[in-house]
């Protein structure tokens, strides 16, 4: 059974930063892309960014120039730096893989990371 585990959320002011975790089991590495992707309570779940298996990324447009994404296949682990944090950002935070479509996941949705972003 594949399961994740995102750590790292937390109270921060705004322009501030967070580095977000996501432990993955070993066969849920077998999925050729990772992403984190942010839920607002009432509101669909969205995706954030992802990476390939070949370490290409994408951001949608509300976070590039201010998050990164990174993995590490050795620790099974995917990252979410980020930075210059705004209130709009604050979301349960979650990740997970996919094969083409980055709406059909591969794995059961973990428990997420709550990132709140307030003065």
């Amino acid at each position: 059974q594949v399961q994740l585990a995102e750590s790292g959320g937390g109270l921060v002011q705004p322009g501030g930063s967070l580095r977000l975790s996501c432990a993955a089991s070993g066969s849920m590495f077998s999925a050729p892309n990772m992403a984190w992707y942010r839920q607002v309570p009432g509101n669909q779940r969205e995706l954030v960014a992802f990476i390939s298996s070949g370490s290409s990324k994408f951001y949608a447009d509300s976070v590039k120039g201010r998050f990164t994404i990174s993995r590490d296949n050795a620790k099974n682990t995917v990252y979410l730096q980020m930075s210059s944090l705004k209130p709009e950002d604050s979301a349960v935070y979650y990740c997970n893989g996919y094969v083409r479509n980055p709406y059909e996941v591969v794995a059961d949705w973990g428990q997420g990371t709550q990132v709140t972003v307030s003065s």
